[in-house]
């Protein structure tokens, strides 16, 4: 297969996993199955951004009949093969131009994935120092940290040294099943790691403000990963109390979680309520299956394309 044949694969991947995630955008089926529709969440955007740096390198070798990343061995040949007059100027200038390309897309996604963690870690070393300061325990909350802030938050600090923090307000406004509700909620959150989740969904919508694909997978993952923790907090208690305390937060006007950490009032609340309220019935196995062999293709198609 020619460098040419591989770059017009790889570009039909591109596309098509962007295609997906609008589709997947507007779906209602995620929420039947949060865990399967994060799962192919991320296949779509680890395959589209795959997929678009193996097209504008295989662009930059359409003579070569090995993979896309062999190829770039290729690229002495090919400067030489410009230098020597054995191929057109002009053809040499485009094909070092879409490796160039390439290669410059594959650095940007990596350095807005690396900038927003280092973002991160920093705004929750940050609050840790500012907890050290004003936070304190409470026998109403064991394993939490309490803060004298009069307006109702409830939020968690994911990493080494996870933390729960909820305000004073917080303790006033919810009964005691609806706070056990809460900390189950953000216990999820630490036990499953969705900061990591939503952390590539987070570093894209940085990099590209003005796309609303990468808005709109931004909302649905972070959406999805809060109906998770609700799913996983539904296990130690009846759903009244989880909705009875989200219903309140939003009434309450909750403060928003600070950069970094991950809220149990945030996400869609009236999306969430209605879920728990009108529970739906999840994907059955060979549906969670399909999806899980649809992301696992994804995911396997351009790596294939980009190796072999």
């Amino acid at each position: 297969m020619t460098g040419l044949e591989d770059a017009a694969l790889l570009a039909v991947v591109a596309i098509g996993s962007a295609c997906g995630a609008s589709a997947l955008v507007r779906a209602s089926w995620p929420r039947r199955s949060p865990a399967a529709a994060i799962l192919l969440w991320q296949a779509l955007g680890l395959a589209s951004g795959l997929a678009a740096v193996g097209t504008l390198i295989g662009l930059a070798m359409p003579a070569s009949d090995a993979g896309v990343v062999r190829s770039l061995l290729g690229v002495g040949t090919l400067i030489r093969a410009g230098a020597e007059g054995a191929a057109p100027t002009m053809v040499v200038a485009v094909r070092l131009a879409c490796l160039t390309a390439g290669l410059a897309l594959f650095a940007s996604l990596c350095w807005v994935l690396v900038a927003a963690s280092f973002a991160a870690l920093q705004a929750r070393r940050r609050q840790r120092a500012l907890l050290r300061l004003l936070a304190h325990g409470d026998p109403k909350v064991p394993g939490a940290l309490v803060v004298d802030y009069p307006t109702a938050a409830a939020y968690c600090l994911p990493g080494l040294r996870s933390q729960i923090v909820v305000s004073v307000g917080t303790l006033e406004l919810l009964g005691r099943g609806e706070l056990a509700a809460v900390l189950a909620h953000e216990r999820a959150h630490l036990r499953e790691r969705h900061d990591l989740v939503l952390l590539p969904f987070t570093a894209l919508r940085r990099a590209f403000p003005r796309s609303a694909t990468c808005t709109g997978a931004h909302r649905a993952v972070a959406l999805l990963v809060e109906m998770l923790a609700d799913d996983r907090a539904l296990r130690g208690g009846p759903a009244r109390e989880l909705v009875s305390a989200l219903v309140r937060f939003g009434t309450a006007g909750a403060c928003p979680a600070p950069a970094g950490a991950l809220a149990a009032g945030e996400g869609e609340v009236a999306a969430r309520v209605t879920r728990l309220l009108q529970p739906v019935r999840p994907l059955p196995g060979p549906a969670v299956l399909a999806v899980c062999l649809a992301a696992a293709f994804l995911v396997a198609a351009p790596v294939t394309l980009l190796v072999i």
